[in-house]
């Protein structure tokens, strides 16, 4: 496969980065010296200097001859136009872009088929958003990811010191609880693992289980907290995302949102039904101290600016926040965030890059979530008939070493699987795997 990656920014930098890992011919293409510099020094692609609107340099980086455009620049212009002489010019088959203007992309004419064929357009800002909304209705979760329109979800929850779990072993756990429990994957500071029986649940872990939505309070009875959606939220940053979420949620919630841009709050007060929105500084003490911080169920941290989402964050959890979640763009940052005690961090070009991979991967991938800095992947896939899982029974079938299967998805039903049970044509696999087994994974999902 053949690969142009227009914009070498940090969304583009990741994709390079998981393709590069797996042997796919990649060529970036950006304008920007100094990122080009970063990439062909760190990763084995190929890059171009030029504009991703420029047909001289879709050419030199092979486009007769490519598979697949990816336009993420920080322009939906240029993002755009790329994707116009992909289709126009070279006949690339799949064209996917990074589009952040509501009016572009909301508006389907335009991204049609018969007029830019751009699909999937992935808007970062609205996926960030759905993101925080699916974490304000499980409270406890660091992490939510959808299946089966919210019927099922696999819930990320991170180990709290004195935790009933905390040093014990998987096999001494499960004994005691639902057969329905099951974790499928569990972060450890920058190490993701696929557990085994004997692997022990550490203080500070974030484990992944998927569940039935109607399984929460019980998963959260054994949990030992509270399954009570968030109804007090505060929102610190009245941007995109900050308004995808009040939007959203302020006719079941109330909603506060900070902002320090005059003319950004009053388009917000303008737009938004019933949220309260105050013009000031998130990050101050005594303006959290007047709007009553402790009182409320959630603080929410989205601005600009990853240094002041996490330093807000970090002041409301001090001033007595129960819950608090922060964007951060930056993916170093992430593990930084996580130590210091922030509950839930969310990275928009994270969920981009994942979003964007689920096109590259062999077999019927329906979706994907990279985790732990992409050192992991959760995978629903569709098992069809010349997959060599179907009819297999588990047991007797050999897995690629760091792979689990977390959960079959069977008419509507979540089965937690056991080593006899059979796979099926037709069933919808979670899946669980390092970054490693891959390749192996794709094998048999095709």
């Amino acid at each position: 496969m053949h690969v142009i990656i227009v914009g070498a920014g940090e969304v583009g930098y990741q994709i390079a980065r998981f393709l590069a890992n797996e042997a796919i011919d990649v060529v970036v293409i950006d304008r920007d010296t100094d990122k080009l510099k970063r990439i062909s020094e760190e990763l084995d692609v190929s890059v171009v200097e030029g504009e991703g609107g420029d047909p001289s340099a879709l050419k030199e980086a092979g486009a007769e001859r490519t598979n697949m455009l990816l336009a993420v620049t920080n322009s939906d212009e240029t993002n755009m136009i790329a994707c116009l002489l992909a289709k126009a010019m070279f006949s690339i088959p799949r064209k996917i872009a990074r589009i952040r203007n509501p009016d572009y992309y909301f508006n389907k004419e335009i991204m049609s088929k018969e007029n830019l064929d751009i699909d999937p357009v992935i808007n970062p800002e609205l996926e960030a958003a759905r993101s925080i909304n699916r974490l304000l209705e499980v409270p406890f979760a660091s992490d939510v990811e959808d299946f089966e329109n919210g019927l099922i979800k696999v819930i990320a929850y991170k180990i709290p010191e004195g935790s009933r779990f905390a040093g014990r072993a998987l096999k001494n756990i499960k004994g005691s609880l639902s057969s329905r429990f099951l974790i499928g994957i569990i972060i450890r500071e920058d190490k993701a693992i696929i557990p085994t029986g004997d692997d022990k649940i550490m203080a500070g872990d974030i484990i992944y289980m998927p569940i039935l939505k109607n399984d929460l309070p019980d998963i959260a009875s054994m949990l030992e907290v509270s399954v009570k959606p968030s109804k007090r939220i505060l929102i610190i940053g009245g941007g995109r995302v900050g308004y995808y979420i009040a939007s959203s949620m302020e006719f079941k919630s109330d909603i506060k949102i900070i902002d320090k841009d005059e003319d950004r709050c009053k388009y917000l007060s303008r737009y938004l039904g019933k949220s309260l929105v105050l013009h000031g500084d998130g990050a101050d003490q005594k303006l959290l101290e007047e709007e009553n911080i402790r009182d409320m169920d959630v603080a929410v941290t989205v601005t600009n600016s990853d240094e002041l989402n996490i330093m807000s964050a970090l002041l409301a959890k001090k001033m007595g926040t129960p819950k608090t979640i922060a964007i951060v763009n930056r993916t170093d940052y992430i593990p930084l965030a996580h130590s210091l005690g922030l509950q839930a961090v969310l990275s928009p070009r994270m969920i981009t890059a994942s979003s964007i991979m689920r096109y590259i991967r062999q077999g019927d991938i329906l979706s994907l979530t990279a985790i732990a800095g992409a050192k992991a992947e959760i995978i629903e896939a569709r098992i069809s008939q010349k997959s060599p899982l179907a009819g297999a029974i588990l047991k007797d079938f050999s897995m690629p070493k760091s792979t689990l299967i977390g959960a079959i998805i069977r008419d509507n039903r979540l089965i937690i699987p056991g080593g006899n049970d059979e796979i099926r044509e037709g069933d919808r696999l979670i899946v669980f795997t390092l970054r490693e087994s891959i390749r192996e994974l794709e094998d048999i999902l095709q």
